[in-house]
């Protein structure tokens, strides 16, 4: 292809050499390397004089890292009369940071399922100072609302714009990733962002390889995650059952080791530790039935886990598991491995290899995205329409 060059970051070489095999031209040469301060040196060794230069950087590994080579790349091409250069980020960083503060005791460390009795939220009233150094750690609690007993909620950075700016000020003219953990996310930029869609790859794959689909139930992993595993479901014609993921606050009163302040505490209700406990509830019937969860993301893997344990404690037989990102940061595989998932099939947006050594293929499945990326990109560059990719993929 004419006056077309595709360069591959660090963070996911393989796929980026498979894109340029798809699309039948040689990858381009770029140099990456680091000083001994950590900084990052980019040399572009291919001319990009007035040629349409794709740059594919997954936002994995050494996530900043990764993303300031990207932005050197995108600078150094543009500096080197780059005609228009695209960023291709399989994964995008950074849009998937919670919107509220983590919940002291709460959120993802709660046990699923469990049980406890919500007690009535104490008035608010002013904090009261203690002079034991042990009630220093109460400062730092809130709710599940991000607010303390104090009613100020705690605000957290919204990091969209910033990563928007970013990458446009580099000189990025286009964007395309897949599966945005947010579709809104796309608003923070003034150009253009494909967001493609891996429901067409899974919906075949169900097809294909799961027995007797028609008969599957189709299940969303929280509320979250509903819109998308429903249109699949609706396309297949199968069942669909949700996991509704309740969260409420409870209220524990303060101990304190000395018997005097542990008296003076027990009479101020206003001093106390405020902790989240999650219980998770079924929607649907999958008794005797082969479940398939669909997710766009596995980080800690806390919500696919818990919800495969539902699933067969509810009678379920199988259990696949689709996921289009699999990050499995911290022991996020040691938790895969022990749980109820008996596969789990994800794509190659982000490296795998270790991921599969570690589960072993019967239990563990690649899904290569790299002719979906080949063609938007062929498409892009010759002018033509990328919307057919969102329906059928390729």
């Amino acid at each position: 292809m004419r006056d077309l060059l595709v360069f591959g970051g660090s963070s996911v070489p393989a796929l980026a050499k498979a894109i340029c095999r798809n699309l039948t031209i040689v990858p381009g040469e770029v140099d990456s390397k680091k000083f001994s301060n950590g900084e990052t040196s980019i040399t572009v060794k291919d001319s990009v004089r007035e040629k349409d230069v794709f740059i594919v950087q997954s936002g994995c590994g050494e996530v900043n890292d990764n993303f300031i080579e990207l932005l050197i790349l995108i600078s150094a091409c543009k500096t080197a009369s780059a005609k228009r250069v695209t960023a291709v980020l399989p994964f995008f960083p950074y849009s998937r940071q919670p919107e509220n503060p983590k919940v002291l005791m709460g959120g993802d460390n709660a046990i699923a399922g469990e049980e406890e009795i919500s007690l009535p939220k104490p008035a608010l009233r002013p904090r009261a100072i203690l002079t034991n150094a042990a009630a220093t750690n109460l400062l730092g609690a809130v709710d599940g609302y991000g607010k303390d007993d104090s009613g100020y909620k705690q605000w957290v950075s919204p990091n969209g714009t910033l990563i928007a700016n970013l990458l446009m000020n580099a000189g990025a003219d286009r964007c395309m990733t897949m599966d945005l953990h947010d579709p809104q996310f796309q608003g923070f930029f003034d150009i253009l962002v494909d967001n493609l869609y891996l429901m067409p790859l899974f919906k075949r794959y169900i097809i294909d390889y799961v027995p007797n689909y028609k008969d599957c139930v189709i299940v969303s992993p929280d509320s979250g995650g509903a819109k998308r595993a429903t249109a699949i479901a609706d396309a297949l014609g199968c069942r669909f059952a949700l996991i509704h993921k309740e969260r409420r606050t409870k209220v524990t009163p303060v101990t304190i080791g000395s018997p005097i302040l542990s008296a003076s505490v027990s009479m101020n209700s206003s001093i106390s530790t405020t902790t989240q406990v999650n219980s998770s509830m079924l929607v649907g019937d999958v008794k005797d039935k082969v479940c398939v969860l669909i997710d766009d993301l596995a980080d800690t893997c806390n919500t696919i886990t818990r919800a495969a344990k539902l699933l067969k404690e509810t009678g379920a037989s199988y259990i696949y598991c689709l996921v289009t990102h699999a990050i499995f940061s911290g022991d996020g595989l040691e938790k895969i491995e022990a749980s109820d998932i008996d596969k789990l099939i994800t794509t190659n947006s982000l490296p795998q290899l270790d991921h599969m050594n570690e589960l072993g293929s019967d239990r563990f499945e690649v899904l290569d995205v790299s002719r979906i990326f080949a063609e938007a990109i062929r498409r892009i560059h010759n002018g033509e329409s990328v919307s057919m990719l969102f329906d059928h993929g390729w």
